[in-house]
């Protein structure tokens, strides 16, 4: 299968090596949480809900009393892809998102201004098409940020892959099932720190750095996105009060 055409240098889904899919952003979708988020990055749905911060519910998880305790679940709803096989609790990759998420969002909640107390991150997939570890970031970074949750940065995820010998952003769930090397990136936009660098297979160095490079600039541009959304639920609150 060709997934970038020779001809046109399309993709399958008509969008250029170097181009994102289309991103959405929304806030306060959850009533009952501190703060709540529901993100798109194409076909790929996920919310996030944030409560705390908040008492310790059970001292021996925190081993840092001057720090906040950061707990995250992470969870794919049964309906969210074609797969309808039926995926037991904490199995082993929705565990291994879990702690990928907690670590990342870690790196940017400042911990410190909230001793002995805890956060708690849930995010849910709803509709899967590639692209979910950085879509259920994305999704806690705007449900912290909607929760007042003290933050250094916003945090900010996307993949890169590498098809046909072209590097290519933001893949969907065809490309990702290709098989070819795939780079996820995680930074704290401003400070221009990675955060997170996860990659499925061995790439030269000059390839990976391009790839790499292609994954940052999809989180700047993803950063500059999010900034927009808190920006304008600021003036629609503002307007609210009056």
């Amino acid at each position: 299968m060709e997934y970038v055409n020779p001809l046109t240098g399309f993709r399958v889904d008509g969008r250029r090596p170097n181009e994102m899919r289309q991103l959405k952003g929304e806030i306060g979708v959850v009533a009952k949480a501190d703060g709540s988020a529901l993100f798109e990055m194409g076909n790929t749905r996920v919310i996030a809900a944030v409560y705390g911060p908040r008492e310790v519910q059970n001292k021996g998880q925190q081993v840092n009393s001057k720090e906040a305790l950061v707990r995250c679940e992470y969870r794919m709803a049964e309906f969210s892809t074609g797969d309808r096989r039926r995926k037991p609790k904490g199995d082993r990759r929705s565990t291994e998102i879990s702690l990928v998420i907690r670590q990342t969002m870690e790196a940017s909640i400042l911990t410190h201004l909230m001793p002995r107390s805890q956060i708690d991150i849930f995010v849910q997939v709803l509709q899967a098409d590639g692209g979910t570890r950085s879509a259920c970031i994305n999704a806690a970074t705007l449900a912290l940020a909607d929760a007042g949750i003290p933050m250094r940065d916003i945090v900010t995820s996307c993949s890169a892959g590498y098809l046909c010998s072209i590097p290519l952003l933001d893949l969907n769930y065809i490309e990702d099932s290709a098989g070819g090397p795939d780079v996820t990136v995680g930074i704290l936009a401003k400070m221009d720190k990675v955060t997170l660098l996860q990659m499925d297979a061995k790439l030269p160095m000059d390839t990976f750095e391009n790839v790499m490079e292609l994954a940052i600039e999809g989180c700047k541009a993803i950063a500059n996105y999010i900034r927009e959304v808190l920006l304008e639920n600021t003036k629609q609150l503002e307007c609210q009060r009056g």
